[in-house]
């Protein structure tokens, strides 16, 4: 009897037992296929995204802001003497940055305005003489009348009349009134050639001392450095008391209002890769908050490796391929780069959307705007007024 019930609580056990686990495994494998499930559908959701969304995106972290760094250096040799400017600073377009000394500008500007007065006196001198010249002309012809008169009553005169030296010297009379004659001519001419007949300012001795003039008049103008472009000052290596000739470099001026981004595609990626393409621009100073719409403005002519100082050669026999990259202008919205400044050389982070792809495979054909600066225009209609003004002084009315 005893050992009847022990057996039968045995098998209800036994049979507990094999319930729980026929439930344990049926809970594992629901589990499992919900899993399974959930990783079918998460995978199909990716797949559609991939399908759909992500595979029109070529996004890259190797991409650099970019833009003008002005170079600024004297135009004529000198010594510095003011620096008006530091690094970091910002200036506008004309303002003065340096300048160097300017007395030998000065002397030579005061030469070049004597000598366009002296040629002004000189050709209005020459221009006044001509009525005095013309008198004179006629003076001699009329002296030359008179003695070719004088001549003709004593050739055909009996010797008894006329003496043979009295006749030499009516011959003697005349050719000298002839040589006065053609002396006042000669002054003439010179005094036509030299005046001219065109109006004073056209003349080639006053157009040639008021080049002179021009020319020294920048020369002073260009004692003082100036900035020729909006933007910040960077890279300033003037000092005071230094010695500087054209060409060498004084500062940077950076315009940060015009900038764009420089990104480094993978050969591959560039495939679907089109100009105008819409471009979504995130930098690291930043962060994801900050979001730069841009778009694609052209294609580099070559990769990277092949504008390097020291292009690479794969001529050896241990050749690695390396996958090349190609740099892509981004170009960048003014009004967000005012919102939000940059500087250059900042690390940005690029997806460039690939959908729209019409546009040209290497870059636009349409030029870009000119860049043009008039700072160096300013004083010519001052240089004008000068010359204008000396030539008013010195012509004599």
């Amino acid at each position: 009897m005893y050992n009847d019930i022990k057996e039968h609580t045995q098998a209800s056990e036994t049979e507990a037992a094999a319930a729980k686990q026929a439930a344990r495994r049926a809970t594992r494998r629901r589990r499992l296929a919900l899993f399974l499930g959930a990783a079918a559908v998460a995978a199909l959701i990716a797949l559609a995204w991939w399908g759909f969304t992500a595979r029109f995106y070529e996004e890259t972290d190797d991409a650099y802001v970019a833009g003008n760094i002005v170079q600024i250096a004297a135009q004529i040799p000198g010594t510095v003497t003011d620096i008006l400017v530091s690094n970091t600073q910002r200036v506008r377009a004309g303002q003065s940055l340096a300048k160097l000394d300017d007395t030998e500008a000065a002397v030579a500007y005061t030469q070049a305005q004597a000598q366009l007065a002296l040629a002004v006196r000189q050709v209005a001198n020459a221009t006044l003489s001509r009525g005095s010249y013309v008198e004179a002309i006629k003076a001699r012809r009329a002296e030359l009348a008179l003695a070719q008169q004088a001549l003709a009553a004593r050739d055909h005169s009996a010797i008894e009349i006329v003496s043979p030296e009295e006749l030499a010297h009516a011959r003697e009379t005349v050719a000298v009134a002839e040589a006065n004659l053609a002396a006042a001519q000669s002054q003439l001419d010179a005094a036509r050639v030299l005046g001219g007949g065109q109006a004073l300012e056209a003349n080639p001795t006053v157009l040639q001392a008021a080049a002179q003039l021009r020319l020294a008049f920048r020369n002073l103008q260009r004692s003082t450095i100036v900035s020729p472009v909006d933007g910040t000052v960077g890279q300033r290596s003037v000092q005071i008391g230094q010695q500087v000739g054209p060409g060498v470099p004084l500062m940077s001026i950076i315009p940060l209002e015009r900038l764009w981004v420089e990104a480094n595609f993978k050969e591959g990626q560039i495939r679907h890769m089109r100009v105008g393409q819409p471009v979504r621009i995130v930098s690291d100073v930043y962060g994801s908050q900050v979001v730069y719409r841009g778009r694609v403005e052209g294609f580099s002519a070559g990769t990277g490796s092949a504008f390097s100082m020291l292009p690479s050669q794969n001529a050896a026999g241990n050749w690695i391929k390396v996958v090349q990259r190609v740099p892509i202008v981004i170009s960048l919205d003014a009004d967000e780069l005012a919102a939000h400044p940059l500087r250059l050389g900042l690390s940005m982070q690029v997806s460039v959307d690939t959908h729209v792809r019409t546009g040209a495979l290497i870059g636009n054909d349409v030029p870009p705007p000119v860049q043009r600066t008039r700072v160096y225009d300013e004083g010519a209609a001052e240089a004008e007024a000068v010359i204008a003004r000396v030539i008013r002084e010195n012509e004599g009315k």
